[in-house]
């Protein structure tokens, strides 16, 4: 084995990370249209919705957001070379809230709603890796809502239409472990703190001590 020897200073540093093989921006967007009464813990048959509002909000769900369902390996062919890639069929999870806003500023939010929705994408992601989707936009609008009938603990919507939309970075990883030379960091130096000299506060010599009261400067 050749000894490998620092150059310049500088220390042959091994770590672990996560190589990227292929990296994808996609937009996807879905509509969803929830029926039946919805769960919203804090209604009662007796609260008024007359012109109330309706919006909704959408995140990924907190176990399982993203889940491979079947990896196909495809033929494709690139500047005119055949390259063998993936083809991913992705099972994303989100939870769908609604919130339901009063004229007066009540607002009512909705227990969480499970969505999913499948899609497929093409990657370099050979067996192995792993797949990570990270959203750099999520967003839900309420398209229709119907008629809004309140109940025991729950909302009916005569015709409830939402939208979501999502732009997605896909990934396709592998952790591996790579050798480079490096600086090591070295620590800022200390910014020195001055403690500030004693501080009195401003007196009033027209007032006192003055031998001749009544005679001072007046603030008007």
């Amino acid at each position: 084995m050749q000894d490998k020897q620092p150059c310049d200073g500088k220390e042959l540093i091994c770590i672990n990370v996560d190589k990227v093989y292929d990296w994808i921006v996609k937009e996807n967007s879905f509509d969803l249209s929830p029926t039946g009464a919805q769960s919203f813990p804090r209604v009662t048959a007796m609260t008024n919705l007359e012109g109330a509002t309706v919006t909704c909000d959408v995140a990924p769900a907190a176990s399982n957001p993203i889940i491979i369902l079947h990896r196909e390996d495809r033929p494709f062919c690139i500047d005119g070379k055949t390259v063998c890639l993936q083809q991913l069929t992705i099972q994303k999870n989100f939870v769908v809230t609604i919130i339901v806003t009063l004229p007066n500023g009540t607002m009512f939010t909705s227990a969480e709603i499970p969505v999913s929705r499948c899609e497929q994408v093409t990657l370099c992601a050979p067996e192995g890796t792993e797949v990570e989707v990270t959203y750099t936009e999520l967003d839900c609008f309420v398209c229709t809502t119907g008629r809004l009938t309140a109940g025991d603990q729950t909302i009916t919507f005569g015709a409830l239409s939402l939208s979501v939309t999502t732009c997605q970075s896909i990934q396709s990883t592998f952790p591996v472990t790579v050798e480079f030379l490096a600086d090591f960091c070295e620590p800022r130096e200390e910014i020195p703190t001055m403690c500030p000299a004693p501080m009195r506060p401003k007196q009033c010599p027209s007032v006192f001590p003055h031998e001749g009261h009544g005679h001072g400067n007046c603030c008007h």
